[in-house]
C-alpha cells in the first residue's frame, strides 16, 4: 500500500499508468464491454464504477494537452444522454485539459480505437453506454 495513491488502483493498473507514454489512451469498459475482445492489455477493476475510477486515477493522470477533447466516449443511440456523461465532465474539468468538450462517435468505431488502445481497463459499470477513453499527456519537470 502507498500514501496518497487509491485502493482503487491495483498495483496492475498503477504500472500500466506508470508506464504510458503521452498520447497513449487508456479505457474504461462498462460491465457489457467486450473487453477481452478488445484489448492489447486488461486490467479487472470488478466492483468498481468509471466515475470512482476516474477519482482515483486523474490525480495521477495529466490529460492531453494536444487534442481537442477531454475524452472520448461511445456514441447513444438512445433519446438522452447517459446519465453518467454528465459525472464524467465534472470529474475531468476539475483537473487540467480536462475542460474540454466530450467525443463521441460510433460504438463499432468506438472499438475499433479501443483495440489500439494501450489498455483496457473493465469495470462494473452497470450504465449502458458508459465506455470512456482518456488520453495521456505530459507532466512538465519545470
Amino acid at each position: 500500500m502507498l500514501k496518497g495513491i487509491s485502493p482503487l488502483i491495483s498495483p496492475e493498473l498503477l504500472k500500466i499508468i506508470a508506464e504510458m507514454g503521452h498520447g497513449d489512451e487508456l479505457v474504461f469498459g462498462d460491465g457489457n464491454f467486450p473487453a477481452v475482445t478488445c484489448a492489447q492489455r486488461l486490467v479487472r477493476a470488478d466492483g468498481h464504477t468509471i466515475p470512482a475510477l476516474l477519482d482515483a486515477i486523474l490525480p495521477l493522470f495529466p490529460l492531453d494537452y494536444a487534442v481537442d477533447y477531454s475524452a472520448v466516449l461511445m456514441a447513444y443511440n438512445t433519446g438522452e444522454e447517459p446519465k453518467v456523461w454528465s459525472k464524467y465532465r465534472e470529474k475531468l474539468k476539475a483537473y487540467p485539459e480536462g475542460n474540454k468538450q466530450l467525443l463521441a462517435i460510433e460504438r463499432f468505431t468506438f472499438y475499433e480505437r479501443a483495440k489500439s488502445a494501450y489498455c483496457v481497463v473493465t469495470t462494473a459499470e452497470a450504465e449502458k453506454f458508459a465506455n470512456l477513453i482518456i488520453r495521456k499527456g505530459i507532466i512538465s519537470l519545470n
